[in-house]
């Protein structure tokens, strides 16, 4: 299934996208459970509950505005830093100078606030008045649909409800000022998120292609099957003595190609349009204001 938030007539909905991304199927679910958007049904579904009965017919997704499927996720979202081979070596001076040199020994794993999430094609707010080095990093996110904690690696992918696509803003300058990341990955509209979630049994994160172009040229270009620690060797990394709730978003990490490792580096400025697209699960594009 694909599994939107979307918003029409001036209410948000919940609705199936139908296989051939033209149309969108609303389900009943109170304006109250609306809101909160997909995370609705996965907390439903993980208590044993089905899926919502139609609320109507479906209507062309262009007559629709996409919402993040998650418009605010329960809690902060976990992200995955350096889980790409060439990523790690074009920040090795920078980003990850004060890291192990062993990029396998462990995951290094931040989080971005439920509030900076927005929709797919929002707008991203370049907060000029604190940052001068705005980057893009396309990723693919996973969706916890089982929670559970001391998750073992072979069992991890049972637990995953899904996937989606977000774009890991940051502000380098205030990431490197502090050390610790949260900041800088964290100002208001930093995580764009959509167009939907597809469900595991629909789609394969473990093998498909993340890509990202800047004003249509094309910037990173990776497979998953790159990544350095695996979707389920992040699920059982993250969730050792903390527990993972349905609705949890790890971010994967993002592939080389960010404006930070280019030489000279090239940040965001407002006007630019960044596309972040994931074979056979979607794309999302904003542009920065």
């Amino acid at each position: 299934m694909r599994i939107a938030t979307f918003t029409s007539e001036g209410h948000r909905k919940v609705g199936l996208v139908s296989a051939d991304r033209k149309t969108i199927t609303p389900l009943q679910l109170t304006q109250v459970q609306a809101e909160s958007g997909v995370l609705t049904l996965i907390q439903s579904l993980a208590e044993g509950g089905s899926l919502p009965e139609p609320a109507g017919p479906a209507v062309d997704l262009g007559d629709v505005v996409l919402d993040a499927p998650l418009p605010k996720p329960r809690r902060n979202l976990w992200c995955v830093g350096r889980n790409y081979h060439a990523h790690a070596k074009e920040l090795a001076a920078s980003v990850f100078k004060d890291n192990t040199a062993r990029t396998d020994e462990w995951p290094i794993v931040f989080t971005k606030v439920p509030e900076c999430v927005v929709g797919p094609h929002d707008d991203v707010l370049v907060p000029s008045e604190v940052s001068t080095q705005i980057d893009y990093e396309a990723e693919l996110a996973v969706v916890i649909g089982k929670g559970g904690k001391n998750i073992a690696r072979a069992a991890a992918m049972s637990h995953v409800f899904g996937y989606t696509v977000v774009n890991d803003v940051t502000a380098r300058d205030v990431q490197m000022r502090h050390g610790q990341w949260d900041l800088g990955k964290s100002f208001d509209t930093f995580c764009p998120m959509g167009p939907w979630i597809v469900t595991a049994d629909e789609f394969d994160g473990t093998r498909t292609r993340v890509r990202c172009w800047v004003n249509g040229e094309l910037r990173q270009d990776g497979p998953t099957e790159n990544m350095i620690f695996d979707i389920p060797t992040l699920i059982e990394t993250i969730s050792r003595g903390i527990t993972l709730y349905p609705g949890d978003v790890i971010a994967t990490g993002t592939p080389a190609g960010v404006g930070m490792g280019m030489s000279p580096p090239r940040y965001l400025r407002a006007g630019d349009v960044v596309r972040v697209e994931i074979d056979r699960l979607g794309a999302i594009e904003n542009k920065f204001v």
